[in-house]
């Protein structure tokens, strides 16, 4: 039994989820007419599957989208605090980067040539994150695969290790999880697999220093990729205290490349958490957000292993299956520069952390008001709120408290009133262009939303 079945009325929760969607429907005439068109020519209905996995019979349809709010074909605009699950992080049309990605346009798109923009984006990086070396991609799943083949190369290894609740794009090596014995296995849905991943990959607890030390202690696993905190599983699983102290010395220990992948956890601030707290990876990627919503993902890399790499003149190419026709494009750069220069700046980050934090301590007062046994978790301008009295540890007790028709209730009553949530978890974010109202506004709704469930 989840932690909110003692206090949310089951039968209540179901006869206001089928409210909300009727409620959906009759608002939203334009895009279902849209959807059912789309459905003709697109899988599913969507030009990505999983823009089918918002709540409702069918997604709302974008019309545009100006800093924290976006407005639908049926004209309703909404508070937007799923900001393209993180790739909108800047805010929607950022004016620096639109007026540079207007004048790139202009001026040539993409020749695979380098421009001036391509070393100050990699110097800009290299100050944030603390690894001075980088190479960019279109999205943090090729940065992610292209480091591992490159840690795999240099250290001769053909293992990688990942912790179980971890989420890296479609990295193939990547989809996969502990089942109830504590086994590596394929993720269930893993489609079209062209191997087993427990064949390459090894899979521990996050937390689990004394699981990982004796997985890393063969000197098999060529580099251990992980997010500084589980986001994707089914919640946020924060890093224990000395966790990622352990993870480092164990990493250096064995030979072990250590990898952090910043994508989700870029709201922290301005480096992500690995700035924050002083992470010192071999190897950090990042996507989605630093372009700002401009197609881009980057991997950076310390002076050792760039020189390594130079030392062995490695054909990074076709061949070699490290890069792309497109990837470093020119369009990319110049946004990734405006973002990164104007937009996403050290003050920004501070001011946008200080309103996650208001949020935080807003949801924190709705909770404890109406007596719920959950928590609160921020990272940075990252606010998420799960069903468990306080962070789980490891993935397998934060997928123990889902609670899928509470979720779909709770984003869909949102979405009704003008609140825009991402579809995963309970996530939401904060831009630069987010203001008080809106967040007093999210407040305001999702108290509302509790107190149409609760009994006692």
């Amino acid at each position: 039994m989840a932690a909110a079945d003692a206090v949310v009325d089951r039968a209540i929760l179901t006869m206001r989820l089928t409210d909300e969607r009727r409620i959906f429907a009759k608002q939203h005439p334009r895009s279902q007419e849209l959807f059912a068109a789309s459905q003709q020519t697109l899988l599913r209905g969507v030009p990505m599957s999983w823009m089918s996995e918002w709540q409702g019979d069918f997604p709302i349809f974008l019309d545009e989208a100006h800093g924290a709010e976006l407005t639908d074909r049926d004209g309703i605009t909404y508070a937007d605090f799923c900001l393209g699950d993180t790739a909108a992080l800047a805010g929607h049309a950022p004016a620096m980067t639109v007026a540079a990605v207007q004048t790139r346009v202009a001026r040539g798109t993409t020749a695979m040539l380098p421009t001036e923009d391509s070393a100050w984006v990699g110097a800009e990086l290299g100050r944030r994150f603390g690894l001075p070396i980088w190479q960019f991609s279109l999205s943090a799943t090729d940065a992610n695969r292209w480091v591992l083949r490159l840690a795999r190369e240099l250290t001769g290894r053909k293992k990688i290790l990942v912790f179980d609740g971890c989420y890296h794009g479609t990295v193939d090596e990547t989809v996969i999880a502990l089942d109830s014995n504590g086994h590596a296995v394929s993720k269930d849905g893993n489609l079209g697999a062209a191997f087993d991943p427990a064949t390459c990959t090894q899979v521990v607890e996050f937390n689990d220093t004394e699981s990982l030390k004796r997985q890393l202690a063969n000197a098999e696993i060529a580099c251990v990729l992980t997010e500084p905190a589980l986001t994707n599983a089914d919640g946020i699983v924060l890093p224990a205290t000395g966790f990622h102290t352990a993870l480092r010395a164990l990493t250096q220990q064995t030979g072990t490349y250590l990898a952090i992948d910043e994508t989700q956890t870029f709201p922290n601030g301005p480096g992500g958490y690995t700035g924050e707290f002083g992470l010192k990876p071999d190897f950090l990627t990042i996507g989605k957000a630093i372009a700002g919503g401009v197609p881009m993902g980057a991997y950076g890399m310390t002076q050792e292993v760039a020189a390594l790499i130079n030392g062995r003149n490695l054909r990074m190419s076709d061949i070699g299956a490290v890069g792309g026709t497109v990837a470093g494009n020119a369009l990319s750069l110049a946004a990734a520069r405006a973002t990164l220069g104007e937009v996403l700046t050290d003050e920004a980050h501070r001011s946008m952390n200080a309103l996650g934090e208001r949020l935080a301590i807003g949801v924190r007062t709705v909770i404890k008001n109406r007596r719920l046994p959950w928590h609160v978790v921020r990272l940075g301008s990252r606010v998420e709120f799960r069903y468990l009295p306080a962070p789980p540890q490891t993935a397998r007790a934060a997928h123990a408290a889902v609670d899928q028709v509470l979720d779909a209730f709770l984003h869909l009553y949102l979405l009704n009133r003008g609140v825009l949530v991402t579809p995963f978890n309970n996530m939401a974010l904060i831009s630069p262009a987010t203001d008080q109202s809106q967040v007093t506004r999210y407040l305001t709704v999702l108290g509302d939303a509790l107190d149409s469930l609760l009994i006692g």
